[in-house]
C-alpha cells in the first residue's frame, strides 16, 4: 500500500512539473492569438477573448519574418551538415581503429568539452575579423565543418558497440578503411547519426548568442535575433506579433523531436548515458 502511494506520489509530482515547464509555452501560443488591446486587459487571460489570425498574417507580410526563418534555416542546416560529417569522421579512427596516442588524442578532446563556448568567443572574434568573415554565415558555420567535442564522443561510443569483425569481414573482401566506414558504419550507425542531427537542428534553431556576436546586418540574422530586433525598432511593443513570431520558432522543434524521440532514446540508450 505504501508503494502505491509512493508511486502515485512520483506521478503526481511529475504532472506538477510538466505542468510548471509547459505552462510558458502554453502562454505564448495562447497569446499569439489574442489582439494587442487584449495585453493589457486585467485579470489576464491564457487563451484569447476574441481569437484572431490577423497577427501570423502581419508578421508574415508586414515584417521581416520570412528573411530571419530562411537565414535560420541555412545555420541550421550548414551547422547539422558540418557536424555530422566532421564529428562522425573524427570519431571513427578513435573507436575503431589502433594508433600511438590515440588515449591521449581522445583525453584531449574530452578536455575541451570542460572549456565554456562563451570562454573562446573574443579569440574567435579576433580571429574572424581578421578572416574579414564578420557580418556573414562563415563563423558560424564554418566552425561546425572542425567537429564539435560533445557530438565525437557520442559518435564514439556508438561505434564501440558495431562489432569488429564486421570490419574484418570487410577487409578479407579487399576494402579500405574508407570503404568500411562509408558502406559498414555508417548505415548501421542510423540511430545515432538521428540523434545527433535532430539535437543540432534543435539547438541552432534557437541559438541566439553566437548569430548575435558575428551578425549585425537585418538581412542576415537568423529568427531567435530578429525577434530580439523586432521587439527594440517599434515604438510600441507589439506583444501580439512578438508571441505570433516567437510560436513559430518554437514549434517546428517541438514537432522535430516528437517525430524522431525514438531514434533519439535509442541512439542515447546506446551511447551509454542518461
Amino acid at each position: 500500500m505504501r508503494k502505491k502511494a509512493t508511486v502515485g506520489l512520483q506521478y503526481v509530482l511529475m504532472i506538477l512539473v510538466a505542468i510548471i515547464m509547459f505552462f510558458p509555452i502554453l502562454w505564448i501560443i495562447g497569446s499569439s492569438f489574442k489582439p494587442l488591446v487584449e495585453f493589457s486587459s486585467y485579470p489576464p487571460r491564457l487563451f484569447p477573448k476574441n481569437f484572431t489570425l490577423k497577427n501570423y498574417y502581419e508578421v508574415f507580410t508586414n515584417s521581416k519574418l520570412p528573411i530571419y526563418l530562411r537565414n535560420t534555416l541555412i545555420l541550421m542546416l550548414g551547422n547539422t551538415v558540418g557536424t555530422l560529417l566532421s564529428s562522425s569522421l573524427v570519431a571513427y579512427p578513435l573507436a575503431r581503429m589502433d594508433f600511438k596516442g590515440k588515449k591521449l588524442i581522445f583525453a584531449l578532446i574530452l578536455a575541451t568539452m570542460m572549456v565554456p563556448s562563451y570562454v573562446t568567443i573574443v579569440p574567435q572574434y579576433i580571429l574572424f575579423r581578421y578572416f574579414g568573415w564578420l557580418d556573414s554565415f562563415l563563423p558560424i558555420i564554418v566552425p561546425a565543418f572542425f567537429a564539435y567535442p560533445y557530438n565525437v564522443f557520442l559518435f564514439r561510443q556508438f561505434y564501440r558497440t558495431i562489432p569488429k569483425e564486421l570490419d574484418e569481414a570487410a577487409k578479407i573482401d579487399g576494402c579500405n578503411e574508407w570503404q568500411i566506414f562509408w558502406k559498414i558504419i555508417v548505415p548501421v550507425s542510423k540511430p545515432i547519426f538521428i540523434t545527433i542531427g535532430v539535437l543540432s537542428s534543435i539547438y541552432w534553431w534557437n541559438e541566439f548568442f553566437v548569430p548575435m556576436v558575428f551578425i549585425n546586418s537585418e538581412e542576415l540574422k537568423p529568427l531567435s535575433v530578429g525577434i530580439y530586433s523586432f521587439s527594440r525598432t517599434t515604438f510600441i511593443v507589439r506583444w501580439d506579433l512578438i508571441m505570433a513570431m516567437a510560436t513559430i520558432m518554437i514549434i517546428p522543434p517541438m514537432i522535430l523531436f516528437l517525430v524522431a524521440r525514438e531514434y533519439i532514446t535509442a541512439g542515447i540508450k546506446t551511447t551509454g548515458l542518461k
